[in-house]
């Protein structure tokens, strides 16, 4: 039985685990969370106390990751993290979906979760452009990528638009969510787009 992997991945405060354990009910798949998944393996090289946030062994993250996929007797796996497009095995992987939410909303959630201060900056720069989805194009392939616009979307809603994807009834496309051109023809790029 061939295994469907699927990856869930995007900027902090766009629904990733949100939506990854929703689906996960849904498929009755197996769900790893990279934060909770590396903490539970120990594989944290160590603490970016700049940013607060732990730096990961991603080989080893990989291999871990590896193992558990050909371990695992569950059809289906979903794997939620920012960089979870970097740390599963190309050859494994059937789609990713990269979360996207306008920055304007995105500022909201994110101050709203205690983000501040450049780790804020830097996370709303990163949604603003592309960061996530360049990331997971360049190592999974467009033809596994697809981009969708959260903004203002139940996780309801976006699973369905997920498993509409999965089931073949809705096209999978990346590279159609513009941010910084919106903003900068809104006028408020400068507003957020501070790194």
């Amino acid at each position: 039985m061939e295994k469907r992997v699927i990856l869930v991945t995007g900027t902090p405060c766009v629904g990733k685990t949100t939506l990854a354990r929703n689906l996960s009910g849904k498929l009755e798949a197996l769900y790893l969370n990279l934060t909770e998944h590396a903490k539970q393996y120990n594989l944290i090289l160590n603490e970016d106390i700049k940013r607060h946030t732990a730096v990961i062994d991603e080989k080893k993250m990989k291999a871990k990751i590896s193992e558990i996929l050909e371990e695992t007797e569950k059809a289906t796996v979903i794997i939620d993290g920012h960089y979870a497009a970097a740390v599963t095995p190309k050859d494994e992987v059937t789609r990713v979906f990269v979360l996207r939410r306008n920055p304007i909303e995105l500022h909201s959630f994110m101050t709203k979760c205690g983000f501040s201060g450049q780790k804020l900056w830097e996370n709303l720069a990163s949604e603003i452009l592309d960061i996530c989805l360049v990331e997971a194009l360049q190592e999974q392939g467009k033809e596994r990528v697809c981009e969708l616009d959260v903004t203002e979307k139940t996780v309801e809603e976006v699973a369905a638009d997920v498993l509409a994807i999965l089931d073949g009834r809705t096209k999978c496309r990346a590279g159609g969510i513009d941010w910084l051109g919106m903003l900068e023809q809104e006028g408020k790029l400068g507003e957020y787009l501070k790194v």
